[in-house]
């Protein structure tokens, strides 16, 4: 028996009421106030694929270099995984902490967020307030206040998302808290704390606190756990136990411990990481000379002439007669007047004598005396006649004995 056509009447029949339940659907979800709007299905699914209970705790981690907003959820083993990455749609101010009021810096450090932080009634969406400035920022006299993670994309010292990132963070937030989360730490941090970044921002006046940040972000990464924060002697301290002993901003700090297995990996790993910052710092110091090398290269082969210019004499800054060189003259310039120099004819003037040509055969030391000059007509025999002379009187010539002068 094959198998019968499915009836088009009832295929349509069954469009019409899919259709029906979401039109529902999206009708009652838009009736809910924003605040209490659940988290969307597909966020919801991957928690369950990733072993994430829907109201186990959350934490944060930003990075203001890249505009990147992290939240992480923890697992059914009390393990921290990556849930999604949201893009930070504006921050304000420039790397580095805020430091008072009103200079429009979002701020940098270890923040926690409780339930009373949270703001349904934002003017931005919704928000919640980072808890800035903390024990650390108060320590060093540090101001500020309603710093805000909130929607509408505009910032003047807060981290501004999208609406609907904004609202499935609060709701993921809200929910932790439901759970029984008491409070939520954010690192905020000014980029991925690794030995690339940390090289090119090498020479930054914050180094130093961003390698105390490095520290939290690193227990984190080692651990899965938001790592302890206390604050002593205006710096932070992280995973520290102190056997009871109150841990003050403002003093000195008291004996702690952290557990040696933390301390044995965080060891390895900076020593890992101060290896690869040298090799980082190497590449770029090399890369600067040469850039300055090229640049130098460039500079020079301007400002000679080419192999051209001078076969021709010619000079890249004869450009021009008048202003400075490779400056054509203004033709609006009138010419500089030639100044003419008074020469003094009575000067006497010192000709060198024209030296005489070398000669390739000695003179002889003794001159005689030269024959006396046979009158015209007469021709002189000569006793010994050289190669090219004429020994033959002309015809009618009269001949002479040039020992004794007597006719021939």
């Amino acid at each position: 028996m094959g198998l019968q056509p499915f009836p088009m009447a009832v295929f349509w029949r069954l469009v019409c009421i899919g259709a029906a339940v979401v039109c529902l659907a999206a009708c009652q979800e838009s009736d809910i106030p924003k605040a209490q709007k659940p988290v969307p299905y597909g966020l919801s699914a991957k928690m369950q694929m990733e072993g994430m209970d829907p109201q186990s705790p959350i934490f944060i981690r930003l990075y203001k270099e890249t505009s990147e907003f992290e939240i992480w959820k923890q697992k059914r083993n009390g393990d921290y995984a990556l849930l999604k990455t949201y893009p930070i749609c504006k921050w304000s101010g420039a790397l580095g902490p805020k430091k008072v009021e009103g200079d429009r810096q979002a701020p940098e450090g270890i923040y926690i967020v409780t339930p009373a932080q949270m703001n349904p009634a934002s003017h931005y969406y919704l928000s919640f307030n980072i808890g800035y400035p903390n024990a650390y920022d108060r320590s060093l006299g540090r101001t500020g206040s309603n710093l805000m993670v909130h929607g509408a994309c505009s910032s003047s010292g807060c981290y501004s998302m999208s609406d609907e990132d904004a609202g499935e963070i609060f709701a993921l937030a809200r929910d932790s808290f439901r759970g029984g989360q008491t409070a939520f730490q954010i690192q905020a941090l000014p980029f991925r704390m690794t030995a690339a970044n940390l090289a090119r921002h090498r020479d930054d006046a914050n180094m130093s606190f961003w390698r105390t940040l490095k520290v939290a972000s690193d227990e984190f990464d080692l651990t899965l756990r938001p790592p302890k924060v206390d604050v002593c002697d205006r710096q932070y301290v992280f995973n520290a136990d102190s056997n009871g002993v109150t841990f003050d901003p403002d003093a000195k700090c008291p004996p702690y411990t952290v557990a040696p297995a933390l301390t044995a990996a965080l060891t390895q790993k900076q020593a890992t990481d101060d290896a690869s910052f040298n090799q980082e710092v190497a590449k770029l110091q090399a890369a600067q000379k040469e850039a300055a090398d090229h640049a130098l290269a460039v500079q020079e082969e301007q400002a000679l002439p080419s192999v051209l210019d001078r076969l021709l004499g010619k000079d890249k800054t004869d450009a021009g007669t008048a202003g400075t060189a490779g400056t054509p003259a203004d033709p609006a310039t009138p010419a500089a007047p030639v100044t003419t120099t008074s020469v003094n004819t009575n000067v006497a003037v010192t000709v060198p004598e024209p030296r005489l040509r070398p000669q390739t055969q000695s003179l002889p030391t003794t001159v005689q005396a030269a024959p006396a000059t046979p009158t015209v007509g007469t021709f002189v025999k000569k006793k010994f006649a050289w190669p090219g002379d004429d020994a033959s009187p002309p015809a009618g010539a009269a001949v002479s004995d040039p020992g004794t002068g007597k006719s021939l």
